[in-house]
């Protein structure tokens, strides 16, 4: 699985790294680590959103960090 670092990322560099991500992907999931900033969440999420992903948090103990998944419906 394919895995994005967002740590030390501006937020304005943020929609192009995960747009070059969801392209140069070959699997339909990929982690992205977001860290604890919510805006680094949102950025992220309406770069997703726009290209059909969704996302879940790794795990609920660590939510600095989302899996993201094709919506295939």
């Amino acid at each position: 699985m394919q895995v994005l670092d967002l740590h030390g990322v501006r937020h304005k560099e943020v929609s192009g790294l995960v747009e070059n991500l969801i392209r140069s992907s070959k699997e339909p999931i990929f982690k992205i680590i977001v860290g604890n900033s919510n805006r680094m969440l949102e950025l992220v999420s309406e770069v997703l959103s726009k290209h059909s992903f969704k996302y879940d948090y790794e795990n609920w103990s660590n939510m600095g960090s989302i899996i993201a998944y094709k919506d295939i419906e």
